[in-house]
Order: structure tokens, then sequence, then C-alpha cells
């Protein structure tokens, strides 16, 4: 057995993720359906020890130490991303989807916790292929299954990456034609695809978020001074939201370690809005958030326990297979009704439908595929990643601690 101490893990965990790139980058199907290079890395080493385990050969011993840090950083960045004035800005369309999204994260939670019962499984697990791997996607579904195991649900690990995975399989499949359905049926076309397509998701929700940079003092390079007061700041957020943590724990009240962590950021982010003191950059935020996510979640991956999954295999295709039939009748009877029933309308459905049931990358890669066939939707490029990509990850994790504390 290769024993590696906690520096040796993340320096096995860099290598690991570049493989995870080399072959999204090369594999099609991969890069297609969006799944995370960290995913496709983290899996391969987790898949190796498994079959290794057929043998009764243990091949690695990992030391993640680094994992809860690196999570924590990472779910403090989401928190810096919640800002109430780009929420304002967004006007009453990103409202009107966040309360949307919001309400099926709890009808998501409640239809699995109900299922998981009547197959005779822990609530729990309804709730875990519920809103934390579907509407939460891997990262979150990796930072909640210690807490699921602690509450009574075997191999919480490996079913969140298992209902994680299928769900970015399917939000990548269905969330494209669902949309192009809706357009056809109703004649909402908007004629051929222009080349001058919306600017990426992420831009333009960092570009609204940005802040000016403090200007360096005399000596110092501006980019590295930077980096180093963002990350500064990221570090103190992380520090009270640690106190703010055990304060909650006190009183009973179960949740992950970022949870406080991220309640600070959102205070910091909203304050600095107000009073610029911080002058936060949000694209150094989110470059940091993606360093700290990916580590995390190649290292969370890596030491998954596939093996235990055959057990709950028939609940979880069942438990799945119904969310995402709620999630396909939601789209044209909720989304595409109450956000306008036009052809902005239609591709926020397709949004919907990809970070639902996948991730925020999927939502964009289904938008970008229908501006590119029937013309630009600039309010659906504003509009979705407001919400999939900061507001809805903050809804999602009370919704999942209260239903922890409620069902365990």
């Amino acid at each position: 057995m290769l024993k590696l101490d906690a520096i040796q893990t993340l320096g096995f965990a860099a290598v690991v993720l570049a493989i995870g790139y080399f072959l999204r980058a090369r594999i099609a199907p991969l890069a297609k359906l969006n799944i995370p290079a960290p995913v496709i890395g983290g899996l391969l080493v987790s898949l190796f020890t498994a079959v290794c385990r057929i043998w009764d050969y243990a091949p690695l011993e990992l030391d993640t130490t680094w994992q809860s840090p690196l999570m924590i950083a990472f779910f403090t960045t989401v928190g810096f991303g919640a800002s109430f004035g780009l929420l304002r800005r967004g006007g009453p369309l990103v409202g009107a989807l966040l309360a949307i999204c919001s309400l099926f994260i709890v009808v998501q939670n409640v239809v699995g916790a109900g299922l998981a019962m009547l197959m005779g499984q822990h609530p729990l697990l309804g709730v875990l292929a519920g809103s934390v791997t579907l509407a939460g996607g891997p990262a979150t579904g990796a930072a909640f299954a210690p807490l699921f195991e602690e509450a009574g649900i075997p191999a919480a690990g490996t079913v969140a990456l298992a209902a994680a995975m299928a769900g970015i399989v399917l939000g990548g499949l269905l969330g494209g034609p669902l949309s192009t359905w809706l357009i056809e049926r109703h004649r909402l076309a908007k004629g051929p695809g222009s080349p001058a397509r919306p600017e990426p998701a992420a831009h333009v929700v960092e570009a609204a978020l940005e802040q000016p940079e403090r200007p360096a003092p005399r000596g110092e390079d501006s980019e590295a001074f930077g980096l180093m007061q963002t990350v500064g700041i990221i570090l103190v957020a992380m520090w009270l939201g640690s106190i703010l943590s055990a304060w909650l724990k006190a009183r009973g009240v179960t949740l992950p370690a970022y949870i406080g962590a991220m309640i600070v950021a959102v205070v910091l982010r909203n304050l600095d809005e107000k009073t610029k003191w911080l002058k936060l950059s949000q694209r150094l935020i989110d470059d940091v958030g993606t360093v700290a996510l990916a580590f995390f979640l190649v290292q969370a991956l890596m030491t998954l326990k596939l093996w235990e999954l055959r057990h709950l295999a028939v609940p979880l295709v069942v438990l799945l297979g119904v969310q995402t039939l709620i999630v396909a009748a939601a789209t044209p009877l909720l989304v595409f009704r109450l956000m306008g029933k036009d052809y902005e309308a239609a591709v926020m459905g397709a949004g919907f439908t990809g970070f639902m049931l996948g991730t925020t990358a999927n939502a964009m890669a289904n938008m970008e595929s229908l501006a590119e066939k029937y013309g630009p939707a600039p309010r659906a490029f504003l509009v979705v990643p407001m919400v999939g990509a900061f507001f809805i990850d903050v809804v999602n994790n009370l919704a999942i601690t209260a239903a922890l504390n409620l069902l365990r």
C-alpha cells in the first residue's frame, strides 16, 4: 500500500486533476455534457480502488487534511457572490426565478424523502438524492455527505457522487430538447443564431459584481497584492465563520462546517457594497473559489467507496427517475409560463433544467446551444447565472440544513 501524507496527497490531487482536464479535452462526450474535470480524475482513482478491492487489496492511503479547508474556502467565495444589490439590479425576473427555484428545492426534498420512506429507506436518502446533489451538484453533495453519514445514511459520499453525476448527464441531455420543443410549438424562434452571441454568463455576473480595485502600495505588484488581499479577506471570513458555526452547533443546530463562513461572506459582501471599505474584487474571489473547488472535489472523489453503492442501486434509480420527471414537467408548466411565455422564457427553462438537475455549467451550455440556433437571449443570460451561480446555493444550503435537523 502506498501511503501519502497531506502534502503528497495534495500533489497527487494536482496530477489527477490534470488528467481529468486532459481527458475532458480529448473525449467529446465528457466536454459536451460538462462533466467537471475534478470529477473525471477523482472518479478514475476511486474506480481503480474499487477494482483493487475485488482482490482484497487497498492500493492507496490518502491524507485528506486539506479537504475540509478547501471546501470551506470554496463555499466562502460563493457567499461573497450573494449580492443583494445584484439581485435588485436583475429586476423582477431574477426574483421570480429565484422564488420558483427555492420552491422547487423544497419540492425536491419533500418528494425525495416521501419516496425514500415508501421504499423502506431513511427519508434523508431522498434528500441526498434531491436538492443536495441535483440543485446542489457534486460539490454540495461531497460537502454534506459526512453529515448524512452521521445521520444514518451509509455510503453517503458514494450516493452523492452517483446522484450528482446522473443529474449532470440528465440536465445536459434534457434541457436543450425540452426548450426546443417549447420554442417550436409556440413559434418563438427569432431566426438563425447570430455570431454576436451573449457574453458567457459567468462574465456577465462578475462584471456586475466587480468593484474598483484598490491601488497597491508603492513598490508592491498590484496583481499580487490584490490576490493577497483577496485571500486574506477570505481567510478572515473563514475564521469568523468558524466561530459562528461553533456557536450554532453548541445550540443543537446541525450544519456543515462552511455555513458560518458563507454567512459571514454574505454580510461582508453586502456591507462592502454600502461602505466600499474592502473594495472586493469578485473576479479574484471567483478565481480563488475555482481553485479551491477543483482541489476539494478531486480529493473528495478519490476517496469514495464505490463498492458500497450496490445495495442502494434500485432506490437511487427510482428517486432520480421521479425527480427528472418533475423537473421535465415544471419547465414548461411553471418556469416557461411564469417567466413570460416568450423566447427568453423558453431559454430560461433550459437553464432551469440544467442547474436544477446538474450544475450552472449545464445551464449555460443548454442556453448557448439554443442561442446558436435561434438567436441571442440577453435577459436569460443575465437572469439564469445570477440565480444558478450564487443565490440558489445559499437557499439550498439552508434548506438542506433544515432537512437534516428535521429528519435525522
